[in-house]
């Protein structure tokens, strides 16, 4: 089968012929049929997080926002079969841990992290494994494609978990997204659909009018004007809820300040070389006004049904974040392209055979 493997941290992946995996007793082996091309990558193609022991190791194959078919299953599968339809999370878990066994799978002790790990072939691939398939696997809607599943992949299902259930966002509230990427353009989706007033910030014109298409009230250019102060005066005082969705300092500073008193900030933008993993924050900002630091990675694969639901009554449409339908061989190029942020909203892989870029009219 074709995969695209990092051979070397900041060089073009390497498109190869590989031997196709057989399942785990307890995993299947998937079929790819869409896979997005995220930030993540990203940061995993130029070697980043050795700064915390997490650096992707060469030789991996990439790609962690997958949907497909089950091709093959191991014999200790109870719940799924050959041909059945799948998204997939990219952070699995063992299922027997206690952060599992309480639906906070994607926080798990011995979990494992698709396409970033030896033990978890990523999806830039014709196939890919799934440890522990019934705990991890979650049957894909007929109503949901392939495309829109891997649109889901770890921005949108970031979005909504950080959203829905680590901050509780309400009607009325006033939530900030410093960063429009497909992340930050998720964020903003899934926080109108819960009935807040989002304002949208970046510094690129085009990510800024997606920001209004998915529902942002306001925007701001961050290159032309100091966000936070502008936040806190559009808002009668600051958001509720404000979201760093880049990873940068600048944008992880700008979100605490943006807060008002007893506000949250939520992080799941990951930080660059530049940071290495740490921030400095205004804490005495944070502290005189009573403000929550919230993290949030993925989205526990217990939760997917309430987002599938979320879907199917046309409140959030994930496939509408995807600008660009791309081929495998595409994928070194999409990757470079992010090193200047040359892409816009959403890029996923739908062809494993032939290179091709379809555009998508936005």
């Amino acid at each position: 089968m074709r995969a695209a493997i990092l051979r070397e941290y900041d060089e073009p992946l390497s498109i190869e012929e590989v031997e196709r995996p057989e399942p785990e007793p307890h995993g299947v082996v998937v079929r790819t049929e869409a896979c997005g091309i995220c930030r993540s990558d990203w940061h995993a193609w130029k070697g980043h997080g050795e700064w915390a022991d997490d650096r992707v190791p060469r030789g991996q194959i990439l790609g962690h926002e997958p949907a497909g078919v089950v091709a093959a299953v191991g014999d200790q599968v109870e719940t799924f079969t050959e041909g059945d339809r799948v998204a997939v999370p990219f952070s699995l878990g063992d299922g027997s841990c206690r952060y599992c066994q309480n639906g906070n799978g994607n926080v798990c002790e011995d979990g494992y992290a698709l396409g970033f790990e030896p033990d978890a072939p990523g999806a830039f691939a014709e196939y890919f494994p799934v440890p522990e398939a019934d705990y991890n696997l979650e049957v894909l809607p007929a109503e949901v494609s392939f495309t829109a599943a891997a649109a889901l992949g770890c921005r949108f299902v970031t979005a909504f978990h950080a959203l829905a259930h680590q901050v509780d966002v309400g009607a009325g509230d006033w939530v900030a997204i410093h960063g429009c990427g497909g992340l930050g353009l998720s964020a903003v989706q899934v926080a109108n659909a819960l009935g807040a007033n989002v304002i949208g910030v970046d510094v690129r014109d085009e990510p800024l009018a997606l920001a209004t298409r998915f529902g942002a009230v306001e925007t701001i250019d961050a290159s032309e004007t100091d966000a936070a102060p502008t936040i806190r005066d559009q808002t009668n005082g600051g958001a509720h809820v404000s979201m760093d969705a880049l990873g940068a300092a600048e944008t992880a500073r700008a979100s605490v300040r943006s807060v008002r008193p007893r506000g949250t900030h939520v992080q799941v933008g990951l930080t660059t070389d530049e940071e290495e993993g740490e921030i400095a924050l205004p804490t005495d900002y944070m502290t005189r006004h009573e403000i929550s630091f919230v993290g949030s990675r993925g989205m526990p694969p217990t939760r997917y049904d309430e987002l599938f639901r979320f879907i199917a009554e046309g409140h959030v449409d994930p496939e509408g974040l995807v600008t660009a339908e791309v081929s495998l061989g595409d994928v070194p190029d999409r990757l470079a392209a992010m090193d200047d942020f040359e892409t816009v909203g959403v890029e996923v892989v739908t062809d494993f055979d032939e290179t091709h870029t379809k555009d998508i009219d936005k």
